[in-house]
């Protein structure tokens, strides 16, 4: 049957549609033997994908690095299969952490602050031991793999193309580090699979499915952000958002998955505290890097960008972040369009 699995993955088809093709043949072997005799219908090149023998897919795909897993395996990840809608096979490059894994993830129209946060983010999580796990993709996805290498926890990333491939392009060096630090890359989709629009929305399931928590840092109404959202609702995974200015496109999401129930989070301890309180301890220390807690914000009536805040304080972007949140949440500054502000003024 593992042979049949590793034919089938490679016809690539809608995640969605295989699952009733299972469900109505109940076995990869019915549903091959329906796509070879024409009664399920699939383009030429995929016919033909599913004829190429199993044996010369193994070669391959052993010569890339690249492990095969099936629903099943001891590597499956035991999160994962706990989800109805899990996919029953995925290409694996690295190892799937044993940690627990924590979703980052938001839009790719970021602004510099909710990037500055997702990598924020990503280093909180890795150093308390966590697993951060994210989509690999532009904005707030990379961001959050950024700050996750410098911590110990290794990550994941979730493609929505085959393994083979980086998407975005850009990104290679980033998809690498996470593997070079023992962490993972997987899909569902096999190798050769180019990127097309299509693929991304259902590898949000998988990106969820991975995770205890959801974290989202920045989104829009419409987008990859709120589909895992969605996705961690239908799989009983609880969800933080990040308010943000109620006037701004990439903030509206979280402000609408705040008003309908998502825990707020407010900056990187918060982050942890909460996560803390949902998952148990962290199972790592954080490394020890100061703290802005007590940094006086003095801040300008015209304003002040985040990094010159940082550089006046003598702290991390990361660090300030942690405090400018709790300003935020007491109503003492007011951020917009990468600003900080005294609460109440305008420049």
């Amino acid at each position: 049957m593992r042979d049949d699995w590793l034919r089938l993955a490679h016809v690539g088809m809608h995640p969605d549609r295989l699952r009733g093709l299972l469900a109505d043949c109940s076995s990869p072997a019915s549903v091959l033997a329906a796509i070879e005799s024409g009664r399920v219908q699939v383009p030429d090149a995929a016919r033909a994908a599913a004829a190429v023998a199993a044996s010369a897919r193994r070669t391959w795909l052993q010569a890339a690095g690249v492990r095969f897993i099936v629903r099943g395996d001891g590597d499956y990840p035991t999160r994962l299969d706990e989800v109805e809608d899990r996919p029953p096979f995925l290409f694996v490059k690295g190892t799937v952490p044993a940690a627990t894994g924590v979703a980052i993830v938001g839009t790719r129209r970021c602004t510099r602050y909710g990037r500055d946060l997702a990598e924020a983010f990503g280093a909180a999580v890795s150093q308390a031991g966590w697993s951060v796990v994210s989509g690999l993709a532009r904005g707030i996805d990379g961001a959050a793999h950024r700050g996750s290498l410098r911590g110990p926890g290794p990550g994941v990333a979730v493609l929505g193309c085959g393994i083979d491939r980086w998407y975005p392009t850009s990104h290679a060096g980033l998809g690498q580090a996470l593997l070079d630090r023992g962490g993972a890359v997987m899909s569902e989709y096999p190798p050769g699979t180019t990127p097309t629009g299509w693929r991304f929305p259902p590898r949000n399931r998988i990106i969820s499915g991975l995770a205890a928590v959801v974290v989202i840092v920045e989104a829009g109404v419409r987008g990859g952000a709120l589909i895992t959202a969605n996705r961690a609702l239908d799989h009983d995974r609880l969800i933080l958002a990040v308010p943000g200015d109620v006037t701004r496109p990439s903030s509206e999401g979280c402000n609408l998955l705040i008003r309908d129930g998502a825990i707020p989070v407010l900056g990187p301890d918060d982050l942890i505290e909460s996560l803390s309180l949902i998952i148990g301890q962290p199972p790592g220390p954080r490394s020890a890097s100061g703290s802005a807690t007590d940094a006086d914000l003095d801040l300008p009536v015209t304003g002040i960008t985040i990094d010159e805040l940082a550089a006046a304080q003598g702290i991390e972007v990361s660090e300030l972040l942690a405090e400018l949140g709790r300003h935020v949440a007491d109503g003492s500054v007011e951020l917009r369009d990468g600003r900080a502000y005294p609460a109440h003024r305008t420049a």
